[in-house]
């Protein structure tokens, strides 16, 4: 039996699609990264709207992306980069923050992040650090 057409392709063009883990304690956040990374060709696998959940869905999914924001509630983005690298130490997570997060930004970047992207961000943005950590 050939089992090589049962896996995904992960290219689409010359570009990489990426299964992607998007967390955000805002919905509308969560929706607008979403859009974004749907329209530039990736898979959205799971959403969490806290570093807890964020936790158990990227040991579940195992996503190539995780994009993470800094300030959520019951464990907040850089416990989760913690956490989640403890795991899987190739985990590759991308921050999402506020202006004036600077200190936490480069405290989850020391905790493992690969990238971080400032709100509020642009679909070119969002491209340019997805292809950067990939």
């Amino acid at each position: 039996m050939n089992c090589g057409s049962l896996q995904k392709s992960n290219k689409q063009g010359d570009k990489t699609v990426a299964t992607i883990l998007v967390t955000d304690d805002a919905a509308f956040m969560r929706m607008q990264l979403k859009d974004i990374l749907t329209k530039l060709g990736h898979e959205i696998v799971g959403e969490a709207e806290n570093g807890r959940l964020a936790v158990e869905k990227s040991a579940e999914l195992n996503p190539d992306l995780i994009t993470m924001d800094i300030t959520m509630p019951e464990m907040g983005g850089v416990e989760a980069v913690r956490e989640i690298k403890k795991h899987n130490p190739d985990a590759k997570i991308i921050m999402c923050s506020a202006m004036g997060q600077q200190g936490m930004v480069l405290e989850a970047i020391q905790a493992g992040a690969k990238d971080f992207i400032v709100k509020p961000f642009t679909a070119e943005r969002i491209e340019e650090a997805v292809t950067k950590v990939l």
